[in-house]
């Protein structure tokens, strides 16, 4: 009996937090009105148990934030190893350009709020606080809880918790926000369409699909089950392409270590990173399958059912992980910052997409919103409750953007610790470099919206949504 039970005490509550959050979502009209994701519900249901009842039985939480952390990378693997999206000949509206802008305004505002506000906290706060907005709201809690760990080892006391909790209240954010934004557009008139019938589905309200109705299909077999199965192949070549990142790193923290201890400071905060070097890894695996011919050999949809796997895991765990003791000594700033950025992002977003999109806007508003709050699949549930087949163009021009926004999150990324390095190397100027990054992000997101909108960019600026 020497053998770790860990990892399967902390799967083994998720999973059973899960199945009790799909329950509640079936049959509590409250989970279903405000379409809240069943692992969010785990996660909350999970908290109490994980900082009193396990802690009470000598049981620690230390490890299931490493789980979100492996999690997190797995998914952006899975994500990245799908085909690139077809393109869609003959459309036009800069819908593609305007999905990333509208993303990357995500980024740029909120870490100009968050550094803005942090500066009144100063020096009682860490200087890299604010920059959990777009780490949370933008990105997620998985990487929020790498991030963080890595300003931990730069002396940010529970950054990881902070990053959970900002990410928690995002998606929170996402849900109750996104609703009202639908009901509150119903009422205005801002639907174009009939997207609203889509309430009728009992399967989107309840989250799971009713007896006797036809079930969608959800992956293909590219294998002989004889051999090997093919869930068993997919989840294999994820888990190499993982191998492989954790060998590249490995690799270039070696490198790192000739550079001294700049270097090797730097080596630890790309591990915090990882889910980068993941991405890009899974993008020159996909580039050799191809090159061998042997696509064909990778469903999709397989790789998606790996990616909801992992995202639905790593919601639940992150919230589970939040400490409640840090969020207590970080209570006020955490408030103030989350709740200037909900309703900052609850009024941008309607009223820069009612101005820049010139069809479906109210479809791409919902995407945008649900994404610069909570994740891709915040974004999709909201998108559903209007295009619930993806009928319209809105999730492939946002697929079509991914790889756009992806390589211009980059360098926000990258210089994602100026602001720790201010603390490290007591110079402000990496604080002031941070927010000229944040400032350039947004005169480029600003030039995507004036190419757009056009004469709309500023018209009846008093409107929450621009109507001709």
């Amino acid at each position: 009996m020497n053998f770790s039970w860990k990892i399967v005490i902390d799967a083994g509550a998720i999973a059973l937090a899960i199945l009790l959050a799909t329950l509640l979502r079936a049959k509590i009209r409250f989970f279903q009105k405000y379409l809240i994701p069943n692992a969010l519900t785990a996660g909350f249901i999970l908290l109490p148990i994980y900082n009193f009842v396990f802690p009470a039985l000598g049981y620690s939480a230390h490890r299931l934030g490493e789980l979100v952390y492996h999690l997190l990378n797995v998914s952006f693997i899975a994500m990245t190893l799908r085909s690139a999206p077809p393109k869609i000949r003959g459309h036009k509206g800069g819908g593609v350009l305007g999905m990333a802008g509208g993303i990357l305004s995500g980024y740029a505002l909120q870490a100009l709020l968050g550094l803005t506000v942090t500066l009144f906290f100063l020096p009682r706060i860490f200087p890299s606080f604010g920059l959990f907005l777009p780490l949370g709201f933008a990105s997620g809690p998985g990487q929020s809880f790498a991030i963080g760990k890595g300003w931990e080892a730069m002396g940010f006391e529970g950054a990881s918790t902070v990053g959970l909790t900002v990410a928690s209240i995002g998606y929170i954010w996402g849900c109750f926000g996104g609703i009202w934004l639908i009901n509150f557009g119903r009422k205005r008139g801002w639907l174009e369409g009939q997207g609203l019938e889509s309430l009728k589905d009992r399967a989107i309200l309840t989250g799971i699909v009713p007896r006797g109705s036809e079930r969608p299909v959800g992956a293909r077999l590219t294998t002989d089950s004889d051999s090997i199965d093919s869930f068993s192949f997919h989840a294999s070549a994820v888990v190499f392409a993982y191998l492989l990142s954790y060998l590249f790193l490995r690799g270039l923290t070696w490198l790192l270590h000739f550079a001294g201890e700049t270097g090797m400071q730097l080596a630890s905060n790309l591990w915090g990173l990882n889910f980068i070097f993941s991405a890009i890894i899974a993008i020159v695996v996909r580039r050799l399958v191809e090159a061998a011919k042997l696509d064909h050999l990778l469903d999709d949809d397989t790789l998606s059912r790996l990616t909801g796997f992992s995202v639905d895991f790593m919601l639940a765990g992150s919230v589970a992980a939040i400490s409640l003791a840090f969020v207590l000594h970080y209570w006020f700033p955490i408030l103030l910052m989350t709740t200037i950025c909900g309703v900052m992002t609850l009024v941008v977003t309607p009223w820069m997409c009612s101005r820049m999109f010139h069809d479906n806007r109210f479809e791409r508003m919902l995407m945008i919103y649900g994404v610069n709050t909570g994740t891709l699949s915040t974004g999709l549930a909201l998108l559903r409750v209007t295009d619930p087949e993806f009928k319209t163009s809105v999730a492939s021009d946002y697929m079509l953007s991914a790889g756009l926004t992806f390589a211009l999150a980059i360098p926000f990324v990258m210089t994602i610790n100026f602001p720790a390095w201010a603390y490290t190397r007591n110079d402000m100027n990496w604080y002031w470099a941070e927010f000229g990054v944040a400032a350039v992000y947004l005169v480029v997101v600003l030039g995507i919206y004036l190419a757009l909108a056009r004469k709309r960019a500023f018209a009846k600026p008093l409107s929450l949504w621009y109507r001709e």
